[in-house]
Parts: C-alpha cells; structure tokens; sequence
C-alpha cells in the first residue's frame, strides 16, 4: 500500500459533528437477549435491603442508587431514585455494540454512566451511525486490511472488540433526516464536480466506499470523475446495506434485498450438525479444510476463510460475538443470569453474520481497485481546494449538536428537562 500523502479531506471536517462513544459502566443492562436484561431487574428491584441492591448495581461517581438523572429521549422510563424502584423493567432495545454485534440494552439512564442523549434524540428509522474505528499503525500490512468505518442503523455505543472507542457521526442532525451532517456546501460541490444531482445519502455512500484510515484521522479522497463517483456511490450502497442487515439501502434490483443478506446457494451456510444447547466458551474452532465452523460437536458450513479472519481492531468478529454469548458471570453478580440455552434465534443470528462477514469481504477487490484508481495524480478534490471554494473550515456550530425540540423529556423526580 503507498503512503497517502495527499491532501484528501479528512471525515473530521466532511461530517464535523461527532459524539464521543456510551459508556455504560456495569455490564449487566446489556446482554445477548431480552429475557436475560428482565431477569436481572427482577433480581435487581427485589434485592433485600439498600445495600443488597447496591451491591448488584455496581456505583460509579456517575450512578449510584440516589443519582438523579432525566429520562433517555423517547423512552417513558421513571427518574425516581433507583434505590426505590419497583416498577417492571423497562422494555429493552436493539443497540449496536461495536461494528458488528447486536445487543439488547436496558434503556435507563439511571443505570448508564454517560448516555450521550444527543444521539438516542436523533436515532430513528432515517438516521444512519458512521463510526470511526481505531487508527492501527500496522494496519497497511495486514493482508486483509480493516475498514476505516463502520456503519449502523442501530444507535451505537462505539466499542471496538478490542475495547478501542471510535468516534460516532449521524448522518442527520436531526430526526426524519433532516438537515444532513455535512459540511455547508459540499453535496453542491460534489454535484457541479460530478454533473448530477449530490443527496447525504450518496454522500455516506461514498464514504463506505472510499474512506481510508491515517494517523491524521480518517481520510475521505473526493473525485473529479463522474463515472468514478457513481461506481463509488453504487458501491458504498451495497456496503452499508451490508452493515446495517438490510436495513437501509435496499435495492431488489441489485440484489439487496429487504427480506434477508443471503448467500449465493452454493456457498450459503448451514447448520450441518445439531449445536449444543448449552455451548461454553472456548468451543468454537474452525475447520479450514472443510470449512466448517464448530461449536462442540456441532458443525455449520460451509464458511469463508475470509469470514473466519475477519477482524475488527485486531480482534477475530466471529470468536469476540461467540465469547459474548457463552461468557459466564461471576457468581452472585446480575452478569451470572445469562440466556438459558442456545437458541434458533441465535442460530439464525449467527448465520447472519456469517453472511455479512463474507460478503464485505467479497467487496475489497472492488474498493482496493477503486482505491488505485483514485490514487492517480490528478484525479482527486483535495482539502485546499474546498478551504478555497469556501466549504472548509466548516462553521464552529456545526461541530455542535442541533436543537431537537420533538418532544419533552422528564428530568428527575418527574421534572421536564430543558434542551
């Protein structure tokens, strides 16, 4: 790979609000499934006496069983002290951990150190999550080189496997995707340069297609050729219908269908051997030869070797979603009430992913031959010639996040919060 010394515009500045990842602070409001989250806030409310309870919650400065906190946007949750709660759990919701997990998170924020509620205000079935993973030095040698981003439909909490927090940028400012999270001016730019109309979506699509990692932050190479562009565009499409299971992006004309990412028939996998009911941590090897994933004695095939190496900030995707399934808490913690059993669900998610891993894989001919394409002098928009037409430096308050006044969000003890 040669050393970018270009001027390509950094993502920093192309979509220049960004919010810092969640972070929780206990590991028990989030697990694999629902019934476990709901298991754990009955043990959690029914605790004998304040300090039982607070031995399961786990304080931090943040949250103790007396902080007073608001509501998280768009969930009806009680701000009284959790030292008093009694109420039902509240219903858990779908979050991305990571790029690639799925996980299920009780949504109080009485129980999550820092929320960042600017972002659960603006996610909704509109709004696209671009999260800049972690700069490796030694990245460039890698074989399979790993993506600069990664993108979600769910809200994101920002983790890495490796525990390396990226930055997160909504596409949207705002909810119904309005008001697009991007330098003022740049999708005219982008339209005049490439004689087509430029919309935030072609634009996130493009960045899935192109963006670089660097030590200067995460680099967004913009074209000059129109026929560039849309192979770009067309591109990045696929990859973030990738990313975000379908959910976004759908085109049955192009093969990316709403209904479910499957495999060409020949190489779609399956389960040829029953999994265990109960699998444990460390059962899951991989069988090169037959391609074959193995959980005890159960067997799912055929897999890619690409799917099987396919690495996330160094750390094996498939090995890191196993050990988040079959983890065993410590006794007495609420983390020690876990899934009773391997479930279709879990099979079916599994396979998924699966899926998902081999098809981005399948795409780095294509971005490694769109990369060299724009590689050739001459052929990109550097970040000098957008500080000239006036689009960078962007205005310092659109680092900042918009006013989102949907809705009124309960403070604590019942009070409404001013946003």
């Amino acid at each position: 790979m040669r050393a970018v010394s270009d001027d390509a515009p950094l993502l920093h500045d192309l979509m220049p609000w960004s919010v810092r990842p969640m972070r929780i602070g206990r590991s028990w409001p989030m697990a694999p499934d629902p019934s476990s989250l709901r298991a754990r806030w009955v043990l959690f409310t029914s605790a004998a006496d304040e300090s039982a309870r607070a031995a399961l919650l786990h304080p931090t400065r943040a949250r103790t069983l007396h902080t007073p906190v608001a509501q998280l946007p768009g969930h009806r949750t009680p701000t009284t002290a959790l030292a008093a709660e009694s109420g039902r759990c509240p219903a858990p919701v779908r979050i991305q951990h990571g790029p690639f997990d799925q996980q299920w998170l009780i949504p109080d924020h009485r129980l999550i150190d820092v929320a960042r509620p600017e972002l659960w205000r603006v996610a909704d079935d509109r709004q696209i999550f671009v999260i800049e993973q972690a700069y490796l030095p030694d990245a460039h040698e890698a074989a399979a080189p790993e993506a600069a981003v990664a993108f979600s439909a769910l809200l994101p909490d920002g983790r890495s496997p490796a525990g390396k927090p990226g930055l997160i940028r909504p596409l949207f400012r705002r909810p119904g995707g309005v008001e697009p999270n991007l330098a003022p001016g740049l999708t005219d730019r982008l339209s005049a340069q490439v004689s087509a109309e430029v919309t935030a979506a072609d634009t996130v699509a493009w960045i899935a297609a192109v963006a670089r990692p660097g030590p200067r932050g995460c680099a967004v190479p913009l074209p000059r050729d129109p026929g560039v562009w849309h192979d770009g565009v067309a591109l990045g499409r696929r990859v973030l219908w990738l990313y975000t299971h379908g959910s976004r992006f759908a085109d049955p004309a192009t093969g990316q269908d709403t209904t479910g990412l499957r495999l060409p028939g020949g190489s779609r996998p399956y389960v040829r051997s029953p999994l265990p009911v109960t699998p444990r941590a460390g059962e899951l090897t991989y069988d090169p030869e037959e391609r074959a994933l193995r959980i005890g004695d159960g067997q799912i095939s055929p897999v890619s070797p690409a799917a099987w190496d396919f690495t996330a900030s160094g750390v094996r995707v498939l090995e890191a979603w196993y050990e988040r399934r079959t983890a065993v808490g410590a006794p007495g913690t609420l983390d020690a009430l876990r899934p009773a059993g391997w479930t279709r669900s879990t099979t079916s998610e599994l396979l998924e992913l699966v899926s998902v891993l081999t098809l981005l894989a399948d795409l780095r001919t294509e971005r490694a031959d769109l990369a060299r394409q724009l590689a050739r002098p001459g052929v990109t928009v550097g970040a000098a010639e957008l500080r000239a037409a006036g689009i960078l430096p962007v205005p310092a308050a659109r680092r900042r996040p918009a006013s989102v006044l949907a809705h009124q969000e309960e403070g604590p003890d019942g009070q409404f919060a001013l946003l």
